[in-house]
């Protein structure tokens, strides 16, 4: 299978129209690989059909079976995965059944957050290889067990914390941390701006209760960036944000809307690095970045997604050596048929990443403890937004219960 998977696939020509008169027989460079393994993904919502579309697009999976307690997901789900795939699908009616499937290999829980964790307490008994949507859990306590579970798991759970595949920051790490090209890195400043949260089954994601709080739900990505990034452990953490325009008149079956919607954090570091993040959630179009600044140089890492316009995501990374090396900026993508397939191709190489676990592969995949370090640092930086005042990263672990987990 890992020779099949390496070999050039022509994806563009393959489906061409004016290449199907190509018979089977004749197909070499359009031959799609035989999937190797068998998946059942349970919650087909927006990220459920997203790693739908990604596992056919890769081709070392097929998926198996789909599971949902909402039947118009189910039924769209399926509709939208004939588009792209003429495998049939199993429609299982209850989690046990989905979870232990002897015919599949693996699970994916794409659930509402809030679901994680007890779905989970379900999904282990079946001992397959899991992949956790992140949040991994919307509150710390919770976080913590998964990793105690994974610990003594007999298989792997894999976090989808999948922003440190997108393209510009595999440029950026290898810049900044494999080639050092910028010296020691001193500081760190990540920011997105976006629209607001979309609308979710039964509005989940509108309710702290449900989603974690904006930081946990929305920004464990960036977190999960910028600790990979300092390489060290968070001591301290101070944020200010709230609810400036979204969702400030929203109710729903009674239940006024608590989510925020912008927040600037302040984090140090154990190695001295020091880092920031600016969240803006009421603005039209996409787009983020990071500054990476070292002893020897700087590194912008940008994305702009303007769907308004219809445009494609086109993401650079710059560096700025000055005297003490070159300076270059330079356009950072995937192939198209990839980046388009979800998260601007980042889903992708995240599930490559989960097929590369299966067949025994060591990979750099979010674990479970890096996924709880993303929400430390979340957590931290809502509890500070609540109480004005900076938290100690120490003592937070401390009156959570989490002193086993000081350690990165």
């Amino acid at each position: 299978m890992k020779q099949e998977s390496k070999k050039t696939r022509l994806r563009f020509f393959e489906s061409a129209a004016g290449q199907q008169h190509i018979t089977d027989a004749d197909k070499y460079l359009y031959r799609q690989p035989v999937p190797s393994h068998k998946i059942v993904v349970i919650g087909t919502g927006t990220i459920g059909q997203e790693h739908m579309r990604v596992a056919a697009l890769l081709g070392r999976a097929q998926v198996h079976g789909i599971y949902d307690t909402q039947a118009h997901s189910l039924d769209v789900a399926e509709a939208n995965f004939k588009e792209f795939s003429d495998a049939p699908l199993v429609r299982y009616n209850n989690l046990e059944s989905a979870c232990n499937d002897s015919a599949a290999d693996a699970l994916f829980i794409c659930t509402p957050n809030h679901t994680h964790f007890d779905i989970l307490q379900v999904a282990i008994k079946s001992g397959k290889p899991i992949f956790l949507e992140k949040p991994m859990a919307t509150d710390l306590q919770d976080a913590a067990a998964t990793v105690a579970i994974d610990d003594a798991y007999p298989s792997f759970i894999q976090i989808g914390l999948q922003y440190r595949y997108k393209a510009q920051y595999i440029e950026a790490f290898y810049e900044a941390l494999s080639r050092q090209s910028l010296g020691e890195v001193k500081t760190i400043a990540v920011s997105e701006y976006r629209p607001p949260f979309l609308d979710k089954v039964g509005q989940w994601n509108k309710f702290n209760a449900n989603s974690g709080g904006t930081l946990v739900e929305k920004c464990c990505h960036y977190f999960d960036l910028i600790n990979l990034m300092a390489q060290a452990r968070p001591t301290r953490v101070y944020a200010n944000g709230g609810r400036a325009v979204n969702f400030t008149d929203f109710e729903y079956e009674g239940r006024a809307s608590d989510i925020d919607d912008h927040a600037f954090v302040v984090i140090d570091y154990a190695n001295g690095t020091r880092a920031n993040f600016t969240l803006n959630m009421f603005c039209q179009d996409f787009s983020e970045e990071m500054i990476v600044t070292g002893t020897r140089g700087r590194l912008v890492a940008s994305e702009v997604f303007n769907f308004h316009q219809h445009q494609d995501s086109k993401a650079t990374v710059t560096i700025e050596g000055g005297e003490h090396g070159a300076s270059k900026k330079i356009d950072v993508t995937y192939a198209a048929l990839i980046e388009q397939s979800g998260h601007h191709g980042a889903t992708y190489y995240e599930h490559s990443a989960f097929m590369d676990q299966l067949e025994g592969l060591s990979v750099d995949a979010a674990t479970c403890r890096q996924g709880l370090w993303s929400m430390i640092v979340a957590s931290a930086a809502q509890a500070s937004m609540a109480s004005g005042q900076a938290v100690d990263i120490k003592q937070f672990m401390m009156a959570n219960n989490l002193a086993d987990y000081l350690e990165m």
